[in-house]
């Protein structure tokens, strides 16, 4: 390798050494939320003016794991424990018919070299301190918990070799995965703890530089048509809408025919998914960044075919972000407001509607959320699970905590949720990519 030369090597150590002097020093930034709690919540939430500043916004948590005999805290009325620990980087779970349970332990692919910049230097820093800077382990684990002790007897490498893999879904005898790059199946048998079939592609999907890199897919109810997340390549669209063709959307896929057509756009990063009981398709959304501690309110919203839900343009609806240029006021007009939000910054991932589940009554009807967490708000948002009551397939009521627990008293992640799912049995498994443990949270034992 060729050595800098000597002023341009001073520069780039005194533009690490302004680097490193921020980001310890960002934390101590003034700007704080100033809507009471609860107020970026629902399907009217408050909105404030965006804060402008040079230097957005950070607070985290930084990564610890979780100490022994520490765990998180379930709601009255349920318990929880470790289905399995030692995992790397678990991001998703998916339970099979069998009652298996799946885990994608995965994280983002390398990134193509962009060059240095000194806002690229510090978000990977950032990023390193919440616990996300790990290599892709590029497998799926298989869990089965033979007894119904809420621990796994049985744990084998289910598949390897993949490229970043995070949702899954069974159709028939086809078990469909979303890589970063691709939509992949292989053949699956009732009961099988280990597949060695290459997978086959079954469609492209958008890569390259990937600021979201996370994929999920869910079937339809008769299996024939597959839907997939593809979230946007940057904030706010600040690097090009050419690199986000087909992106912030999901996909339809024909998985026979191997095609696919944007569904739903605008929506800047979305991950769970889950159908309501009337055949609705509902998704959690990670919104944009970077204008304040109370805004934007992340969400949980239907999914409309043909709906464009504003990014990059605007947000919550119409609400123009004037960052973006040049403005496009045509699409502002489209721009359909999105049902229910979660509050601003709670990262929400995971998604699962609470049907056929073995908890207190009052978890009946509504759907669960993995909220990771935020970086760019103060105080910290998210870091937990909570349910979403619904009632008549819409959002009633406000969020309420399922599982805690997740930050130290001194500000430290013991863990962070990330996908959810409910079991064979009725209990809701979290993937705390932090913690490297799926937990199990069920009904209370009856005494």
């Amino acid at each position: 390798m060729r050595a800098l030369p000597f002023p341009l090597c001073v520069s780039r150590f005194a533009l690490l050494a302004l680097g490193t002097t921020l980001v310890i020093g960002l934390t101590a930034c003034s700007e704080t939320s100033k809507l009471p709690p609860g107020a970026d919540v629902g399907a009217t939430p408050t909105l404030l003016a965006p804060v402008k500043s040079l230097i957005p916004t950070v607070k985290i948590a930084p990564a610890q794991g979780w100490p022994e005999g520490l765990m998180p805290q379930p709601a009255a009325g349920m318990t929880v424990t470790a289905l399995a620990t030692g995992l790397d980087h678990p991001r998703w779970v998916y339970t099979l018919p069998n009652g298996d349970v799946l885990v994608a332990e995965s994280n983002k692919p390398p990134k193509p070299d962009a060059g240095f910049s000194i806002k690229g230097w510090i978000m990977g820093v950032v990023i390193k301190r919440a616990g996300a800077g790990v290599p892709s382990a590029n497998r799926i684990t298989l869990l089965r918990d033979v007894d119904g002790d809420g621990k796994a007897e049985i744990r084998t490498v289910f598949m390897q070799g993949l490229y970043s893999p995070f949702g899954m879904a069974l159709v028939g005898k086809e078990l469909f995965i979303a890589n970063a790059d691709a939509l992949v199946k292989v053949p699956y048998e009732d009961g099988q703890t280990a597949i060695s079939a290459t997978p086959v592609k079954v469609v492209d999907l958008p890569a390259g530089i990937n600021h979201h890199w996370t994929k999920n897919v869910i079937a339809s109810r008769d299996g024939s048509k597959l839907y997939v997340t593809v979230g946007s390549n940057s904030n706010i669209g600040e690097n090009g809408m050419d690199i986000e063709v087909d992106r912030a959307a999901i996909h339809e896929v024909d998985p026979k025919a191997g095609t696919r057509r944007l569904f739903a756009s605008g929506l800047r990063n979305p991950n769970g998914m889950g159908w309501a009981a009337d055949g609705t398709l509902w998704t959690v959304v990670n919104e944009r960044d970077e204008l304040g501690s109370d805004l934007v309110p992340d969400y949980l919203t239907s999914v409309k075919d043909g709906a464009f839900y504003g990014w990059p343009y605007s947000y919550f609806g119409q609400n123009v972000d004037v960052r973006v240029q040049p403005p496009r006021p045509d699409l502002v007009a489209k721009a359909v407001s999105p049902d229910y939000a979660l509050g601003s910054h709670v990262a929400p991932l995971g998604m699962a509607f609470s049907e056929g589940n073995s908890l207190p009554s009052s978890l009946a009807s509504g759907v669960f959320v993995g909220e990771h967490g935020s970086w760019n708000r103060k105080p910290l948002s998210g870091y937990k699970v909570v349910f979403v009551p619904f009632a008549g397939n819409k959002p009633s009521g406000k969020p309420v905590d399922v599982l805690t627990g997740f930050v130290s008293p001194d500000g430290k992640a013991y863990g962070r949720p990330v996908g959810v799912a409910m079991d064979k049995r009725g209990a809701l498994l979290v993937a705390d990519d932090v913690g490297n443990v799926i937990w199990r949270v069920a009904g209370a034992p009856v005494r």
